[in-house]
């Protein structure tokens, strides 16, 4: 089976997620994407709440508004997140290369994509996952995010990916062709799978058991 065909296969089971239409990921608003895409490094989304909860009431998520704010102020606004030694400065570092751009989304969704991935890795704090998260969800282009659930259904399909982010991902990009809107809907799959499928045993009873996957390295 391909990727496309494994593709077919989740999108036929169990249909389109439609995450951008049903409020997936949760925001009101793409800053409040990346404000949550760093917020919930290293815990659950329940603290996360809270935090954005705070942050929403105190800058309605405009990163002007987050940047007005002292180191202090934004601290005690973040703290139900927890790790917020680490996370403060990279809101304040994503939010300050935000005003680079004149806190216009329309200008850095027409950066080109491998410059745009460049940007955002260099903000510390902002490693491969979440600036690929960033780069679909917020600023439109199509990637293939490399995430726990799906190394977890591949390795169960008998093509366990490459260790390292990138080189995975190239792995991928090689056997398959794809855009923005393909792009989501597999993210989406795969994530809708990985959450309804935990186990071997879970794995060994889905419509998927039997299959395997074969990717040309």
């Amino acid at each position: 089976m391909t990727i496309e065909q494994l593709y077919q296969r989740l999108m036929a089971e169990m249909g389109p997620r439609h995450w951008l239409e049903t409020g997936v990921p949760p925001a009101e608003t793409p800053w409040e994407v990346l404000w949550g895409g760093i917020l919930v490094q290293n815990t659950n989304w329940r603290n996360v709440d809270y935090a954005l909860a705070n942050l929403k009431a105190a800058t309605g998520f405009e990163p002007q508004r987050l940047l007005a704010l002292t180191t202090a102020e934004l601290t005690t606004l973040v703290r139900p997140a927890g790790f917020y030694r680490r996370k403060v400065p990279t809101l304040q570092a994503l939010a300050t290369w935000c005003r680079r751009y004149q806190f216009d989304l329309t200008t850095m969704r027409q950066l080109p994509a491998a410059q745009l991935r460049r940007e955002l890795l260099a903000i510390h704090g902002i490693g491969d996952e979440t600036a690929d998260y960033f780069s679909m969800y917020v600023f439109n282009q199509p990637t293939l995010i490399v995430d726990t659930y799906l190394r977890r259904l591949l390795t169960w399909l008998g093509q366990p990916l490459p260790k390292t982010y990138l080189a995975a991902q190239r792995l991928l990009q090689a056997n398959w062709t794809y855009d923005l809107a393909k792009a989501w809907e597999w993210h989406a799959l795969v994530v809708d799978f990985g959450k309804q499928v935990k186990t071997p045993a879970d794995f060994d009873g889905s419509f998927l058991a039997g299959q395997q996957v074969h990717l040309i390295q």
